[in-house]
């Protein structure tokens, strides 16, 4: 009986030294700043998306007129945050940014082209 409640504490107090662990975060994708999303416009060339953003993490092999920008982010320990992922898709029409969706907003100025 002793050996059993001795098994219990020690299993116990070792249970509390799991936070002693550091675990890295693990950031995947591409991150993208509010800033330079706002920076996009209507029209804009892909060229000139990729000058803003970078180039973008998944083209779509059957649809080249399809952009993924996707970032994901995995906590190591909970007392740094939570999980999460964000991501931004870009349709194209004829080399030009005809529409975008995802989780970023967008610019009051987004439907205005850059050339007026």
């Amino acid at each position: 009986m002793k050996f059993f409640v001795l098994s219990i504490v020690v299993a116990f107090f070792l249970s509390g030294c799991s936070n002693w662990i550091y675990r890295i975060d693990v950031p995947q994708g591409n991150f993208l700043d509010n800033r330079d999303v706002k920076k996009l416009r209507i029209g804009m060339t892909k060229e000139q998306v990729i000058f803003v953003l970078g180039n973008p993490v998944v083209q779509d092999s059957f649809d080249h007129d399809t952009w993924y920008y996707l970032y994901e982010m995995k906590r190591g320990m909970r007392k740094r945050g939570e999980d999460f992922q964000r991501s931004l898709i870009i349709h194209f029409e004829e080399n030009k940014i005809a529409n975008v969706d995802g989780d970023f907003e967008l610019s009051e100025d987004f439907m205005t082209p850059l050339d007026q």
